[in-house]
């Protein structure tokens, strides 16, 4: 039995044609469809990658793990890949440009015997520019010159250096795969490279980051996008702030969704492409496939909780936006459609794959059996606040912890949300639609997170500051810095 995690990053739910939308983002997602489980309310632990992801290897809640920021480690043993490979003798991987699971500081890429991370330069083995940079400062051609020609691998290094001078100076001269956002398919490719080699039961994630800001879809599925958004996009210096600030107007904001779709209905060609190989290998019917997004992506909704507030990008807010993102399951063996309308939650992960192990796997398997659906933000951290000052004069009003509980009743699913001293009960129609029917949440939010206890499973990190030059970069290109 193989295990596939495939996390399309920042992918909401909404702007999936699986889900309605209006143009045709997900054409091989509706057709695996037809041989999988679809969960109409599939709901992400967190609004961010780091915690959303901690959540999903380890099947603890954010408020369980804690693990919120990049001072905030993971302490080992807690992941189903760990297990799968301490207790099971499963070859594990990641593959992914993701920066908080591939190379920052936080105890996830230690969960993987095998981590392929970002290309930030072609060549590993040479002079890395971005280290250069942070010891002898930007510009010194000639010292990088000098140091290049002392190196182990002068050709190399030399190659490094033009590669990242293109991708800060002229990063429409950079070949597709070096860019600020690789393309979905030299992951696929990485995977396929490596699960070709493997001779025992293998378990992977694959974390394609075509979703997350910048939008650079190739032109082959560039359908709803153009230049003129190209254009738009490259003149944003930050594409959060200068929105919540004020400093550019929302409709820019709204109309990135044109190449945003873009993205998906990109990384949606390489899953079918995935898939149709694992077919041809014969892997596909002994394999657990779970596809999903760790979070959504704001284009200008209005807080449901904070009306003041709208959303640009993600990791400050609860909304359905944000949390609200595609599950497709493939279980072995499985070969008609099922759709589960129950709120479902990511962090049944690990569970999951232990049934399915034990072959005690059923549709409704990613609804928790105590019902809780729940996730949270945790605030502003830095370098978060100094943005926040920088384009809005204050941390406020995106500060404080904000949380979420999701019900299934009669009626639908509803929304519980909490944020300081406001609240909000949303009724959830699908993934396109939702309301606020009242400004309390009954105090659903804080008898559920009361329950929670902090496991003690997160230990101290050095944080951003002990990145490597090329991760700052990579982190600042992400919108992080």
């Amino acid at each position: 039995m193989n295990i596939l995690l495939l996390i399309m990053d920042s992918v909401r739910a909404s702007n999936t044609s699986l889900h309605g939308h209006e143009h045709r983002t997900t054409p091989f997602l509706e057709s695996l469809a037809d041989e999988a489980t679809v969960y109409e309310t599939g709901i992400s632990p967190g609004s961010w990658s780091l915690p959303s992801h901690t959540s999903i290897f380890t099947g603890y809640h954010v408020a369980e793990h804690g693990v919120t920021g990049a001072k905030n480690k993971l302490e080992p043993g807690h992941t189903i890949f760990e297990r799968l490979a301490d207790e099971e003798g499963y070859s594990t991987g990641i593959f992914s440009e993701n920066t908080w699971v591939t190379e920052m500081d936080v105890g996830l890429k230690e969960t993987f015997q095998t981590v392929e991370g970002a290309r930030n330069i072609p060549y590993v083995e040479g002079l890395d520019p971005s280290n250069f940079v942070l010891t002898e400062g930007q510009g010194n051609y000639a010292g990088y010159l000098k140091r290049c020609l002392s190196h182990d691998h002068p050709a190399k290094s030399l190659a490094n250096g033009v590669v990242t001078k293109l991708a800060w100076d002229y990063p429409q001269y950079l070949p597709d795969s070096l860019k600020a956002t690789t393309p979905a398919d030299v992951y696929v490719d990485l995977f396929l490279d490596w699960e070709e080699t493997r001779n025992d039961s293998w378990a992977a994630c694959i974390n394609l980051m075509d979703g997350h800001m910048p939008y650079e879809p190739r032109p082959e599925h560039d359908n709803w996008g153009g230049k003129r958004l190209q254009k738009l996009q490259q003149d944003v210096d930050d594409q959060v702030w200068e929105y919540l600030g004020g400093h550019r107007p929302w409709w820019e904001k709204r109309a990135m969704e044109g190449l945003y779709d873009g993205t998906i209905r990109q990384m949606d060609a390489q899953i079918e492409r995935l898939v149709s190989t694992l077919k041809e290998r014969g892997e596909y019917e002994d394999t657990l496939i779970v596809v999903t997004g760790d979070h959504g992506e704001g284009f200008g909704e209005k807080s449901q909780v904070k009306p003041d507030v709208r959303l640009a990008g993600h990791g400050k807010d609860v909304h359905e936006a944000v949390l609200h993102v595609p599950l497709v399951v493939k279980f072995p063996g499985q070969a008609d459609s099922e759709t589960v309308s129950a709120a479902a939650s990511l962090t049944e992960f690990p569970r999951v794959v232990d049934a399915v192990l034990d072959g005690e796997w059923d549709r409704d398997a990613f609804v928790p059996d105590d019902g809780a659906v729940v996730a949270s933000t945790h605030g502003l951290d830095e370098p978060s606040q100094a943005l926040a000052e920088e384009f809005c004069g204050s941390v406020m009003p995106y500060g404080g912890v904000s949380r979420t509980v999701y019900e299934t009743t009669d009626e639908g699913v509803v929304q519980y949300q909490a944020w300081e001293d406001a609240a909000s009960t949303v009724r959830i129609f699908d993934a396109k639609t939702a309301w606020k029917a009242a400004d309390t949440d009954d105090g659903v939010v804080s008898e559920t997170f009361g329950a929670f206890d902090d496991l003690g499973v997160r230990e101290e990190s050095e944080g951003i500051d002990a990145a490597e030059g090329a991760t700052k970069e990579r982190l600042k290109d992400l919108g992080y810095l």
